[in-house]
């Protein structure tokens, strides 16, 4: 089975949006590339006393709007067109939320389980050492993503301020607090997610505090948005699952907190006392108000789209919907929340991080709070009226939005 390119398909969706803003073919020929593209070998001394080579990449795609902004990966099957297509995505979260950065990506192909603390370390470095000539707080602005973290953001940070001589506290984000981090950036995903469905619960005429969620993953996103939803509008949590099982009490609901600790005791929220099993794909078909995909890519797709029973599909997770069940949803009346929308409470705190470190005054949570609350619902309602104005549904609504955005940053600025 032939696996589809994803930076094809972030063209395909750029192609759809452009059709629709009646682009120049010149503006959307160059909104088809990345502006920059770096691969890095990285030679690495492992503990053994060998020396590895590891291959890196950080890709920049438009920086129209701002320096670029996006996370590292350290993946074993990272691959450049995957970088491509993310970086791009970057670019249009970032203008979505109407932040004024670019998007880039960057990542190592690598696979950190196989690596002990020490050579972790010395790859992290190393990688930040390869390109540092072309990021900076003014430049390029890395950040965590799938498997890296913020300890790892410290390591390139210290690293980075070596090279230049001073601290640069601002390189990076998702930084550990002692170092420069931010208050708020934990739960920052899931609270940006739990703003934008708040407004479309109120746009469906739907009881927050009434509702019915189902969510599909309970690690660190989905975990804070069964709580934010429960202790912030007393919603009920019905069903939860894992990579290796799910649970739902339909009646009682599912206090998350005791799940998060059964998890942590167990490895899983499955045999979670008074709850019944559900599998992944049966949670997704469960009869509540708010599905919240928080996992995997490609779950709800042309075979299941026509079950979903959920009035509101929140995509924190990346990707979770394929094209072909938009569709499906789209006729059928689902409101969906995109992705790059719902899950852009993540760098939006990123900038407001990068914003504290250039300033070096640093905010109370409760400012973090309040910015993001902001910024999440203004975004939210660009998009749905958007989607109004457009006679389109959310998503293309919401590149749309972005890509709009970007493209009149580069008519300011005289490139078009």
């Amino acid at each position: 089975m032939s696996v589809e390119n994803p930076f094809e398909n972030s063209r395909k969706q750029l192609a759809k949006c452009a059709a629709i803003l009646e682009l120049d073919d010149n503006v959307h020929e160059m909104l088809r590339h990345p502006m920059r593209e770096m691969r890095v070998s990285i030679p690495v001394r492992m503990d053994d006393g060998t020396t590895r080579v590891f291959e890196g990449f950080r890709i920049q795609y438009n920086d129209a709007r701002g320096p670029t902004k996006g996370g590292i990966r350290f993946h074993p099957e990272e691959d450049v067109d995957t970088v491509r297509a993310l970086a791009a995505w970057m670019t249009w979260k970032c203008a979505v939320v109407d932040i004024p950065l670019g998007g880039g990506k960057g990542g190592v192909v690598c696979n950190p389980k196989e690596l002990s603390e020490t050579e972790l370390e010395r790859l992290s470095r190393q990688y930040i050492a390869s390109i540092s000539h072309i990021v900076g707080p003014r430049m390029d602005i890395p950040a965590p993503d799938v498997y890296t973290n913020p300890k790892m953001m410290g390591w390139m940070m210290d690293e980075y301020s070596k090279i230049k001589g001073m601290n640069q506290p601002g390189v990076v984000t998702g930084k550990p607090l002692t170092v420069g981090g931010s208050l708020g950036r934990g739960d920052a995903t899931a609270r940006g997610g739990i703003y934008t469905i708040r407004e479309a619960a109120q746009k469906l005429g739907i009881d927050m505090g009434e509702a019915k969620i189902a969510i599909q993953g309970y690690g660190n996103a989905g975990y804070y948005a069964a709580s934010l939803a429960k202790e912030t509008f007393g919603s009920k949590i019905v069903a939860i699952s894992d990579s290796k099982g799910g649970v739902m009490n339909l009646e009682d609901g599912i206090d998350p907190d005791l799940a998060r600790q059964h998890k942590l005791e167990t490895g899983s929220v499955a045999n979670l006392p008074n709850t019944v099993p559900v599998s992944n794909e049966e949670l997704l078909e469960l009869d509540v108000e708010i599905l919240i995909p928080a996992a995997l890519e490609n779950v709800i797709t042309d075979k299941n789209a026509y079950n979903i029973k959920a009035n509101i599909v929140a995509e924190l997770a990346n990707g979770p919907t394929t094209p072909s069940a938009d569709d499906i949803l789209y006729e059928r009346g689902v409101h969906i929340i995109p992705d790059f929308l719902c899950n852009a409470g993540g760098v939006t705190v990123s900038y407001f991080e990068m914003v504290q470190n250039f300033y070096m005054y640093y905010w109370s949570e409760v400012r973090v709070h309040t910015r993001l609350d902001r910024k999440m619902t203004e975004a939210y309602n660009s998009v749905y009226e958007a989607a109004d104005k457009y006679n389109t549904d959310m998503r293309t609504a919401a590149y749309v939005v972005a890509i709009e955005r970007v493209v009149l940053a580069m008519k300011d600025r005289g490139w078009i």
